[in-house]
């Protein structure tokens, strides 16, 4: 698959937070026409001690959950360790990885933050714009507030950040810590969450993360 738009790639945390802030009012919250997508592609990415670093995309049949395409990519990340700022030590070879796909897939499903974020922009955002493709993020931790959803599957609440709701905290299995759902780019609140429980039928994190992340594991281990 193609970028549509040139990654800009800051050394510093100082240029990384102009550019989100100049970024984040090009985000779209809102569907491209459609809400149903036959192709969904989970990423993820690992490092170890040395800065070394791979990225991992998994693309899922929506349908059956099953995979038909994986890319992969290995780098080096020198790009301080700063939170609001996790992006830009994955953009690399994530968008490398991405790269190597046969085919743009119709859904991108971070291990991250979509726009419940500081600066309302996290990974899920940034590769929307440059992707193009219909972006959300599924995250493990959360930025901002919210109310224990309720104890069943599909039960939730929404996150506030600075009195904005960003995301939502969704409950994809009975009596499991919640997923943190945001928009990415070029899909709503509510689509998201609903593909969020969609691709989670057995675990707390989505199919696509846990393929992807089992992927980044093995590739990490593999280098050592």
């Amino acid at each position: 698959m193609r970028l549509v738009m040139a990654a800009e790639l800051p050394g510093d945390p100082e240029t990384a937070m102009a550019l989100q802030e100049r970024l984040r009012g090009l985000v779209d919250p809102a569907n491209p026409g459609t809400t149903e997508f036959r192709t969904v592609a989970g990423l993820d990415s690992a490092y170890d001690d040395d800065g070394n670093v791979v990225a991992a995309v998994v693309v899922l049949d929506a349908a059956t959950l099953e995979p038909i395409d994986t890319a992969t990519a290995r780098g080096n990340t020198t790009f301080p360790y700063t939170p609001g700022l996790l992006a830009f030590r994955e953009l690399p070879t994530t968008l490398a990885a991405l790269e190597k796909l046969g085919a743009t897939p119709d859904l991108l499903v971070c291990d991250g933050q979509g726009l419940a974020h500081p600066r309302r922009f996290g990974l899920a955002c940034h590769l929307g714009l440059l992707t193009g493709v219909p972006t959300m993020g599924v995250a493990k931790t959360v930025w901002g507030e919210y109310s224990e959803p309720g104890p069943r599957r599909a039960d939730s609440s929404d996150i506030v950040l600075d009195g904005e709701v960003v995301g939502r905290a969704v409950r994809t299995q009975d009596g499991i810590k919640p997923v943190y759902v945001s928009v990415g780019h070029r899909i709503d609140l509510d689509t998201a969450c609903a593909w969020a429980l969609a691709l989670a039928p057995k675990y707390r994190q989505p199919e696509t993360t846990r393929q992807a992340d089992h992927l980044c594991r093995t590739l990490l281990r593999d280098r050592l």
